[in-house]
């Protein structure tokens, strides 16, 4: 099992996003299902960011290798922010319409179902499963490849920065549960769960957004949607390999480093204050 690179630190980073009014209500490639199925991640983000930073703080306490101490403030740091901004996009959407709220609130009850019904562990072997699902997306499907660019301009930054972030963290929960004795049961049984809730909720909250659109019946929406996750370029189909090494006993996060990878993110997409 490879390890963390040396060395290497997730970068806390105070962004401070404009919204402008003028914003189409489809920003990516001017479609509704595209936009909406990252419009539906958005309102999830606040809550499920919380429930991160909960369940690695409880173990913090516990962790004596200062360097891992170090990537736990930063990560705690990274995914307030990430809170914070989303809360921003998701209320400037609701403005627009977008019925948004409703939403976060059915990923809080969630979020609070698991804090009653799963031990300490099980919520950080969540946390450690959902970091791998948004640490592939973040690499495969923002960054890798043309997302970004169909994106409006004005808006493809914050979804740059918050992918770059999730990549840069995406060992930091793992590195704390193999630390205090996580167990491979409970890691790789979290993640069976995380691959049918996961995709369950985007779906449904997808459909019932392009509902309230009326774009419900909108076919050529749903197929452009589903040939680019699965067809061509197949987001989705080309993620399968990296989300299968997770059952491996050897896995870590790292053993894709994509450090490179994000380096040429960050003088694409990110001003110069916000690199380092």
């Amino acid at each position: 099992m490879s390890v963390t690179p040396p060395g290497f630190q997730p970068v806390v980073r105070k962004p401070d996003f404009d919204f402008p009014e003028d914003l189409p209500k489809y920003w990516w490639d001017n479609d509704p299902a595209k936009t909406l199925l990252l419009a539906a991640l958005s309102a999830s983000f606040p809550p499920g960011e919380r429930f991160f930073i909960d369940s690695v703080r409880y173990y913090q306490d516990q962790i004596t290798d200062p360097e891992l101490k170090k990537s736990i403030r930063a990560f705690i740091g990274q995914e307030a922010h990430h809170s914070k901004e989303h809360k921003l996009m998701n209320g400037f959407l609701e403005e627009k319409g977008v019925g948004l709220g409703r939403i976060e609130r059915e990923i809080q009850w969630f979020m609070d179902w698991l804090r009653k019904h799963l031990s300490p562990e099980r919520q950080l072997a969540h946390t450690v499963a959902v970091e791998h699902f948004t640490a592939m997306l973040s690499e495969e499907f923002l960054l890798k490849f043309d997302a970004l660019e169909e994106m409006d301009p004005r808006i493809a930054p914050v979804w740059a920065w918050h992918a770059i972030e999730e990549a840069e963290h995406k060992a930091v929960a793992f590195d704390v549960y193999k630390s205090v004795g996580g167990s491979e049961f409970a890691r790789v049984t979290e993640m069976m769960f995380v691959s049918v809730m996961f995709p369950l909720f985007a779906s449904l909250h997808l459909a019932q957004l392009m509902k309230e659109e009326g774009e419900l019946g909108n076919l050529k929406s749903w197929a452009g949607a589903v040939n680019y996750m699965w067809g061509k370029p197949g987001i989705f189909r080309k993620m399968i390999p990296s989300y299968l090494r997770y059952y491996s006993p050897n896995f870590h996060p790292w053993n894709q480093d994509t450090r490179g990878l994000l380096e040429k993110a960050k003088k694409r997409w990110l001003p110069a204050s916000l690199r380092d």
